[in-house]
C-alpha cells in the first residue's frame, strides 16, 4: 500500500496521496531541520571532541582513534536569566511553546506534531541527505491537498497545481526571523545534541549535520520545467534516473516546483548564514 503523505521519498503515491509537508521547516527550526522545515536552538556547551591520541615512544600499544573534529562549531554560553532546560523526554511543552512565540499558535499547529519534537527534527535532519527520509519520524504534518500530475506532450509531469499546495508553509518559512529561529536553536542545542548521539551518533557534532543537510538541500539542481514521472508500478518515479538518485532533501526542493525552490533556497541561505556567524569568536 502506497505511502499516503509527502514525506521525501524518492517516489511519488499515485493520485491521492497526503504528502507530507516540506521539512524545511524543520530545517528552520533546524531546520528546516532541519528539517524541516522545523525550529531549534540552542546555547548548548558544544560536546568535546577526544583529543589526539599521545604518541607512545614504545610502538607496542595501538593509538585510540580520534573522534571525527568539529567544523561547524557554536558558541554556547547561556545567558544567566534562561531558565535550566527540561530533559530530553520533558523537552515537548517548552519546545512547542518557544515555537508558537516564533511561528504563531495556528500556524504551528497546522505543521508540527506535538510529540518527540526534538527527536523527530533530529532524525529528519539526519535523513535528508540521505536517499529516504523516514515518515515515521518526520514532525512536519501532510501538506493539505493531493499530489497531482499531468499529461504534457506524451509524457507524464508533475502538475504546476501541485506547487500551489505549498504557498502558505512558503508564506511560513519566508515569515521567520532567522536570528530568532537560531536563537532557539541555540537555546535547545543541548537536547538535539543529545538525541543525535542516542541515534548512534555519540562522538559527532549535530550542528555539523544541519549545515551537511542544508548544503545537500541548496545542491539540488534549479529546474525550469516540470519534470517527467514514470509508473513501473503502483507509485511514481522521476523519468530521470539522475533524478531519481537524488537524496531525500534535494527531492523535497523538486517537488515543490518551479519558483517554489528559488524562494525557499533563499531562505535556507540565510538560515545557514546566521548559524555559521555564532562560532565561537577566535
Amino acid at each position: 500500500m502506497p505511502p499516503e503523505d509527502d514525506s521525501p521519498y524518492p517516489r511519488y503515491p499515485a493520485k491521492r496521496t497526503r504528502p507530507a509537508g516540506v521539512l524545511w521547516a524543520a530545517l528552520a527550526v533546524a531546520i528546516l531541520g532541519g528539517g524541516l522545515a522545523y525550529y531549534f536552538r540552542s546555547k548548548p556547551g558544544a560536546p568535546q571532541v577526544a583529543p589526539p591520541a599521545r604518541t607512545d615512544p614504545a610502538p607496542s600499544k595501538p593509538q585510540a582513534s580520534a573522534e571525527p573534529a568539529i567544523r561547524h562549531p557554536l558558541a554556547v554560553a547561556p545567558a544567566p536569566e534562561e531558565k535550566p532546560l527540561p530533559a530530553l523526554d520533558e523537552s515537548d511543552a517548552s519546545l512547542w511553546q518557544e515555537l508558537a512565540a516564533l511561528l504563531g499558535a495556528k500556524p504551528l499547529e497546522a505543521l508540527l506534531r506535538p510529540e518527540r519534537i526534538a527527536r523527530n527534527i533530529v532524525a529528519t535532519i539526519d535523513n535528508l541527505p540521505r536517499e529516504i527520509a523516514h515518515a515515521r519520524v518526520n514532525p512536519v504534518l501532510p501538506t493539505p491537498g493531493a499530489f497531482e500530475v499531468q499529461r504534457e506532450g506524451g509524457a507524464t509531469v508533475i502538475s504546476p497545481r501541485n506547487a500551489q499546495r505549498y504557498a502558505a508553509r512558503l508564506r511560513l518559512l519566508q515569515s521567520i526571523d532567522a536570528k530568532r529561529l537560531v536563537d532557539l536553536y541555540l537555546r535547545f542545542y543541548p537536547l538535539l545534541q543529545k538525541a543525535y548521539g542516542e541515534l548512534g551518533y555519540p562522538g559527532r557534532y549535530f550542528n555539523d549535520r544541519v549545515i551537511e543537510a542544508i548544503d545537500d538541500m541548496l545542491a539540488a539542481p534549479d529546474l525550469m520545467k516540470p519534470l517527467q514521472l514514470v509508473q513501473p508500478k503502483v507509485l511514481y518515479q522521476y523519468a530521470d534516473p539522475a533524478l531519481e538518485a537524488r537524496s531525500a532533501g534535494q527531492k523535497i526542493m523538486l517537488r515543490i516546483g518551479v519558483g517554489n525552490e528559488g524562494l525557499a533556497k533563499a531562505k535556507l541561505r540565510e538560515i545557514r548564514r546566521e548559524i555559521l556567524g555564532r562560532a565561537p569568536k577566535q
